[in-house]
């Protein structure tokens, strides 16, 4: 049966699909667990969660080894096809219970109200509709839930956001599936309605060359409880 979004009734099970991109970060991640030190942040990200969880654009799962073992379960959307299948496997690895689901971050194919936390992973980069989507997070977040965020974005000097922004307009996004290197992922989320908790800079890799990709943030908001 269709998984349903509350909003948006069904869910297109391929809402997005670039076979090329995904074989690439495949790889390319993988090695950046421990090349770039990703595993470390990845510990950071998830460290304290618990009950249940959603994760937005789950890629090929690299978060799932990482999860405490208060996390009771891990509703994981992806909407491509090839991440989803390696997403798949990741998840039967887990030591913490993962459903890895079809559907897109604008339209979340879930209850609302329905997770104590939210993970968003090096995924605002690569949506279509920023807002909207932080909107469906709002949605299926129980009042006082919790997001957890690593995401990439506008940083560095004139010269670094100048590269960035002219990246964004030209090539990247075609060659790094949807991905954009500029965007503002705190102000995004402080824009949605979330309320900012800790969060900090970090580079990715921490030494090393400093790329258009390097600059990141990594944190904690909530969702306030409705007036």
């Amino acid at each position: 049966m269709p998984f349903l979004s509350a909003r948006s009734g069904p869910v297109p099970r391929d809402a997005v699909h670039h076979p090329v991109f995904a074989r690439c970060y495949a790889r390319f991640s993988v090695r950046a667990e421990t090349g770039m030190g990703m595993g470390p942040l990845r510990d950071r990200l998830l460290a304290g969660l618990s009950g249940r969880v959603i994760e937005i654009g789950a890629g090929n799962g690299l978060n799932f080894a990482h999860y405490p073992g208060a996390v009771s379960e891990v509703v994981a959307i992806e909407p491509e096809r090839l991440l989803r299948q390696l997403a798949v496997e990741s998840a039967l690895r887990s030591q913490v219970p993962v459903d890895v689901v079809p559907g897109a971050a604008e339209a979340l194919p879930v209850k609302s109200e329905a997770f104590d936390a939210a993970v968003l992973s090096l995924v605002l980069c690569s949506v279509r509709d920023v807002e909207r989507a932080l909107a469906e997070v709002r949605r299926v977040l129980r009042p006082g839930g919790e997001v957890r965020f690593l995401e990439h974005g506008l940083g560095g000097g004139p010269a670094m956001t100048f590269t960035q922004r002219a990246l964004d307009r030209t090539l990247w996004p075609r060659l790094s599936g949807g991905c954009h290197l500029s965007r503002r992922p705190v102000a995004a989320l402080r824009a949605a309605g979330f309320t900012l908790g800790p969060y900090r800079q970090v580079l990715v890799p921490e030494r090393g060359p400093r790329l258009p990709s390097s600059y990141c943030v990594l944190g904690t908001a909530w969702r306030a409880p409705d007036a």
